[in-house]
C-alpha cells in the first residue's frame, strides 16, 4: 500500500436507501427502524475497513415525509448500540446545536466515546427548519447567522466540558480511601452570549480524548465555522471544479485559526450506482429513477428552498427562488445545477430525488473508482461518504467491486490503523485544556 495521502470513506446509513424511491427496488431491503438491517450495513462497511458510519437526523416527520426518512431511531441511542456490535469503524452522529443543551450533547457524545472505546464522532448541524422550532416550544427558528453564532459557543462548551477530567483521573487505592485524583477534575464556570454552563461533566475522557467533530454546512458561515472547529468536513459538490474551489478555500481558512490541512479532512457525498457493464448501471439508474412518485415535487422543492413552489410550473426552466433564513448552500447548488443543465422544476426535482443534490456516480466498478481518484488526486476531495441509494446491494456493489480496485491502486487501506477513530483518521488527539504542557 502507498505511504502517501490516503483516502477517507465513510458510510451514509439510511435504512430504506438514499434514493428517494430506492425502497422499492425490487431487492431492496427497507427499514429505518430496524436494527438488525443497521447493524449489517455496518458491519459491512467495518469489513471493508471504513473509516466511519454516519448517522443524520430530523427533529420532524409528516406522514409524507420520504421513506428514509418518515421515521427513525434518535441517532445517539443508536450509535450506543452499534458500539456493542462492532469494534473498529468510526460512528459517526448528527446533532443540532439549535435544539438541545451543550451539557446534555456533551454528556451522550462521551458517554458513547467511552462505550465504543474511543470511536465516536458528532456532526455539528444548526437545523435549517422553522417546522422543527414548533416541537421545542418555540415560536421562530433562529436567524442563519445567530444560529451559527449559537452553534460556535454550544461547541466550545462542549469541548470545555470533555476536558473536565484529565487522562487517568481514577485512583482506586483502597488503602488510602482515595478514588479519584481530584486535581485532575476541572468546572468549566462558561458564561456566554447563548449559554450559562458550571460543570464539571460527570464522564471522563475515552482513549481519544474527544469525539470527533463533523461539520456538514457550505454556506460561507458554515465554512468559517468548519475551519475553526471541523475535523470532518460532509459536502455536496457536484462538479470537480466547484469541488476543488470548495476544498482550495475552506482549508485556506485553516491558518487562521492555527490549525493544518491535513488535520481537516473533506468528504463529498456520492451516490454510486454500479453495474459489471456502464449499460447495465444506466439501466440500474433509470430503473431507481422509474420509481419516482412527481406528485410530491412540489412539497419536496419546497423543503429544499423554504419557499412555497406552488407558485411555478414544474414543466418550466428553474425560476429566480428568493432566498430564506433557512438552508442556504444547498439552494444556491442546485440553482447552479439548474442553470447549468437548463433543468426544468421537474427535473430539478427528479435531481434532488436521486441524491438531494449529492453527485450521482454511475458506471462501473472500474468507473467509479476512476471518479473517485480523479477527484482525490485533484484535490477535489479527501474521501467520500457513501450513499448507497438501496440497500443492501447498492452497498455490497460498492464494497466488493469498488473498494478492492482502490485498494490494488494503494489509494485505501487495507487494515485499520489503528483502534480509535483520531487514529484512523490521523488526526491528533487534542490537549487537554487543563494539562501543563512543559
Amino acid at each position: 500500500m502507498s505511504k502517501g495521502r490516503q483516502l477517507k470513506l465513510g458510510l451514509f446509513i439510511q435504512a430504506a436507501g438514499h434514493h428517494i424511491a430506492g425502497w422499492r427496488h425490487a431487492d431492496a431491503q427497507s427499514g429505518s427502524e430496524n436494527f438488525e438491517l443497521i447493524k449489517e450495513l455496518a458491519q459491512t462497511a467495518e469489513r471493508a475497513k471504513m473509516d466511519m458510519v454516519f448517522l443524520a437526523d430530523g427533529l420532524t416527520t409528516s406522514a409524507d415525509a420520504p421513506a428514509s426518512v418518515v421515521a427513525r431511531f434518535e441517532p445517539i441511542t443508536l450509535l450506543a448500540a452499534l458500539s456493542t456490535v462492532t469494534s473498529r469503524i468510526g460512528l459517526a452522529v448528527t446533532a443540532s446545536t439549535t435544539y438541545n443543551e451543550p451539557f446534555n450533547i456533551a454528556r451522550l457524545l462521551a458517554s458513547v466515546d467511552q462505550l465504543s472505546h474511543g470511536r465516536a464522532a458528532w456532526n455539528v448541524v444548526t437545523t435549517s427548519t422553522l417546522a422543527a422550532a414548533k416541537n421545542y416550544s418555540a415560536r421562530e427558528h433562529l436567524d442563519h447567522s445567530l444560529r451559527y453564532e449559537r452553534a460556535a459557543e454550544f461547541v466550545e462548551v462542549v469541548k470545555g466540558l470533555w476536558d473536565s477530567w484529565e487522562q487517568q483521573p481514577y485512583v482506586v487505592n483502597k488503602a488510602t480511601g482515595e478514588y479519584i485524583a481530584k486535581e485532575k477534575l476541572h468546572e468549566l464556570n462558561h458564561e456566554g452570549r447563548f449559554f450559562s454552563v458550571k460543570g464539571p461533566l460527570n464522564v471522563t475522557q475515552s482513549p481519544q480524548g474527544h469525539p470527533v467533530i463533523i461539520q456538514a454546512g457550505s454556506s460561507d458561515s458554515g465554512q468559517d465555522l468548519a475551519a475553526q472547529i471541523g475535523e470532518v468536513v460532509f459536502t455536496a459538490q457536484q462538479s470537480l471544479e466547484d469541488a476543488q474551489q470548495f476544498y482550495a478555500e475552506l482549508k485556506g481558512r485553516l491558518p487562521q485559526y492555527g490549525r493544518l490541512p491535513e488535520h481537516l479532512h473533506i468528504l463529498p457525498g456520492l451516490l454510486p450506482v454500479i453495474g459489471a457493464t456502464e449499460r447495465e448501471a444506466k439501466e440500474k439508474y433509470e430503473y431507481l429513477q422509474s420509481f419516482i412518485d412527481d406528485s410530491f415535487a412540489y412539497d419536496s422543492l419546497t423543503e429544499r428552498f423554504q419557499y412555497d413552489m406552488r407558485t411555478f410550473s414544474l414543466d418550466e426552466p428553474v425560476p429566480d427562488i428568493p432566498e430564506s433564513s433557512g438552508r442556504k448552500s444547498r439552494p444556491q447548488l442546485l440553482l447552479k445545477l439548474a442553470r447549468k443543465e437548463g433543468l426544468t422544476l421537474r427535473q430539478l426535482y427528479r435531481e434532488v430525488a436521486g441524491a438531494r443534490g449529492h453527485r450521482i456516480a454511475v458506471g462501473t466498478p472500474l468507473q467509479i473508482a476512476d471518479h473517485i481518484q480523479q477527484w482525490f488526486d485533484g484535490y477535489a476531495a479527501d474521501g467520500f461518504n457513501i450513499m448507497p441509494p438501496y440497500v443492501t446491494g447498492g452497498l455490497d456493489d460498492f464494497v466488493d467491486g469498488v473498494i478492492p480496485e482502490l485498494q490494488s491502486r494503494g489509494l485505501f487501506r487495507t487494515e485499520y490503523e489503528g483502534s480509535t477513530l483520531r487514529e484512523n483518521l490521523g488526526l491528533p488527539i487534542p490537549v487537554n485544556r487543563h494539562t501543563l504542557v512543559l
